[in-house]
């Protein structure tokens, strides 16, 4: 697998991508300014955006003139298509482990950006994190919001 550099202008974004990245780009944006661009985006022989639509407008919004890409020149034209569903999709089947995620929270500061941390890097509380805040917990199951669809469900 090669990771090439191709010039912004040359990108041209799916047509009938399905995702509504907007609330998403600064975040993105963000992450590319504080960490690099470390995910590469997924291009077609054609140079349409199979993966990285957010990537692609979170760079554009940055000024860059290239970013790193991946060459799906090894999937026919349906493996493309359900790749791109697939991609995004994917993300949305994986969980936390709560517990992990609290030492990891509590040993880190995100007071830079908001990334919906909502945390200082001390006494952190997950369940403020995750619940939707019930008045007595007694009354209410605790809730849980997914962090990549915004949608409440109970465990």
């Amino acid at each position: 697998m090669d990771i090439k550099m191709v010039k912004i202008d040359d990108i041209v974004p799916y047509e009938n991508n399905p995702r509504h990245n907007a609330d998403a780009i600064e975040p993105v944006k963000e992450s590319i300014r504080q960490f690099g661009f470390k995910v590469p985006m997924i291009l077609d022989k054609e140079n349409v955006i199979v993966a990285g639509h957010t990537r692609y407008e979170a760079a554009k919004a940055l000024g860059m003139t290239e970013v790193p890409v991946i060459y799906a020149d090894d999937l026919s034209e349906e493996q493309v298509r359900k790749f791109r569903l697939v991609d995004n999709k994917t993300a949305e089947f994986a969980g936390w482990d709560f517990s992990k995620l609290e030492e990891e929270l509590e040993s880190l500061n995100f007071d830079d950006y908001d990334w919906g941390f909502n945390t200082s890097g001390e006494n952190v509380d997950i369940d403020g994190l995750f619940t939707d805040a019930p008045e007595k917990e007694s009354e209410k199951p605790k809730q849980i919001q997914c962090p990549h669809c915004g949608q409440w469900f109970t465990p």
